[in-house]
């Protein structure tokens, strides 16, 4: 898990940079418009932001699964993307109205969450190690 966490968040890094340095260039690929240039330039710093806390929980996420705790992430996933990043998103985007960003704020803050909780789970949860001085069964 440590391996694969580091390595994600290395490339995470390596695709953030390039987000917040670069997102004029980036911008270029796609459009000459200079009022989308600017547009994508004000919500990359929300972009960057999904993808470095994406990296974590899709990690975190796979180590759940991996130790037969499938229900609880399925139940983190839900409760948190929909129970707390669509009611946050609804809430900025209608109530204080901050339109797109808005949106994306709430979906961070579930993706935040998404994330948060397997990682306490992770920290936190009580991990025994296995005997391997005990022989294994030969099955084959």
């Amino acid at each position: 898990m440590a391996v694969a966490l580091k390595l994600s968040f290395l490339l995470a890094l390596v695709a953030v940079l390039t987000i917040v340095f670069g997102h004029d260039i980036l911008a270029n690929f796609f459009t000459d418009s200079s009022s989308m240039i600017k547009k994508f330039a004000s919500m990359s710093p929300l972009l960057a932001a999904s993808i470095a806390i994406d990296v974590i929980q899709c990690v975190l996420s796979g180590v759940a699964r991996g130790c037969g705790w499938q229900l609880l992430a399925a139940c983190t996933n839900l409760g948190c993307f929909y129970v707390i990043g669509l009611s946050i998103s609804v809430l900025l985007r209608f109530k204080f109205n901050l339109h797109t960003k808005g949106l994306w704020t709430g979906l961070i803050c579930g993706l935040s969450c998404q994330a948060g909780i397997p990682l306490l789970i992770t920290l936190y949860g009580k991990w025994s190690r296995v005997d391997l001085s005990e022989e294994t069964p030969n099955l084959g």
